[in-house]
């Protein structure tokens, strides 16, 4: 058959046409062919953060349904470091064949491209967007040995004690640390901030009395506030979660307007057969509506959300004009 077409391009074609032609279709046959058996080996799902923060458990919570679809095993593969950008960067190299993933985060998607002025990979240009899978209001969770029981006394406390208050993040223009920024700033308070590498050794040292407050997923924290190890005094969103009914937002706390929250995606290498993207698309859209995954996901503080890779491109692109206008407002400065 291909030589019957190569016949009929030499004789109505020139070469070089031909050949580009067969070449063309060549390529479209194994895109096909790709999707059609894929997935045949084990995916790694890469998380850019460290064990234990909102990333990782909302990576392992999504990852053991979605193996159960795709009928190959999810490993998840975390990779910490320089805000989210070692791993980000380990699947912008990763051959674009669907079998390395990575759970984006608005830090390395959304804040990055404003802060430093060069990356080690394009957010936009590196990636094929699949889905976004959640977003999630921040909580702002001191220690009890502060001496403050709601967001009202802790603005006066920290306005009367100017650098005296610490605040940790998980990494220098974390999502946690603009947030607390833009609080010091709106507020006229002045927390110090201390960064940490991940959330995991943050809030360990939150727990330990070693830091005193802290802006972060709630993935991360609520079982400790709900266990009575730290005090949840605010969320960051403009209205409350199932999760947190009992919790009031800074909105409501007297600061109308204030939001800062968290959203995370999927994506790709960019040149990851479009096949093979609509397959994840479609398998992790069913496991978001498991009702095992629903409620995991709502116990820890998480909205689902998801629609189409094109969906996602957008938003992501409107999140990187929005989060620019912050990190100038904010004066905060990258490593």
């Amino acid at each position: 058959m291909i030589g019957l077409y190569f016949r009929w391009c030499r004789g109505n074609l020139g070469l070089a046409q031909c050949l580009g032609l067969i070449c063309l279709a060549w390529g479209c046959f194994q895109h096909v062919a790709c999707a059609q058996i894929y997935p045949s080996k084990p995916v790694r799902f890469v998380v850019p953060y460290a064990p234990g923060g909102s990333t990782d458990t909302l990576a392992r919570a999504l990852g053991a349904n979605l193996a159960e679809r795709l009928g190959q095993q999810v490993v998840v593969d975390n990779r910490p470091g320089a805000n989210g950008d070692i791993g980000m960067t380990i699947v912008a190299k990763a051959l674009p064949d669907g079998y390395t993933v990575v759970l984006g985060y608005i830090a390395n998607i959304g804040i990055g491209p404003s802060l430093y002025e060069k990356m080690p990979y394009d957010p936009v240009k590196d990636f094929a967007p699949i889905t976004q899978v959640a977003g999630a209001s921040n909580i702002l969770v001191t220690h009890p040995s502060l001496p403050v029981k709601n967001f009202k006394e802790f603005v006066s406390y920290t306005k009367a004690n100017p650098k005296k208050v610490t605040f940790a993040s998980a990494a220098v223009a974390s999502v946690g640390h603009l947030t607390g920024e833009l609080l010091n700033d709106l507020a006229g308070i002045d927390l110090l901030h201390v960064p940490y590498k991940g959330s995991g050794q943050a809030i360990s040292d939150l727990v330990g009395g070693h830091i005193k407050v802290m802006i972060s997923g709630m993935a991360s924290t609520l079982p400790q506030v709900r266990s009575g190890k730290l005090l949840g005094l605010a969320t960051t969103g403009l209205k409350r979660t199932s999760a947190t009914l009992d919790i009031p937002t800074i909105a409501e706390s007297g600061f109308p307007g204030f939001e800062a929250t968290s959203w995370f995606g999927v994506l790709v290498p960019v040149g990851t057969p479009k096949p093979i993207i609509g397959r994840l698309n479609q398998d992790i859209h069913k496991s978001l509506q498991n009702p095992v995954v629903v409620k995991r996901l709502a116990d820890l503080g998480f909205d689902i959300v998801y629609g189409s890779p094109e969906q996602f491109s957008a938003y992501i692109q409107t999140e990187i004009k929005k989060w620019a206008k912050v990190v100038k407002a904010s004066g905060a400065k990258a490593d």
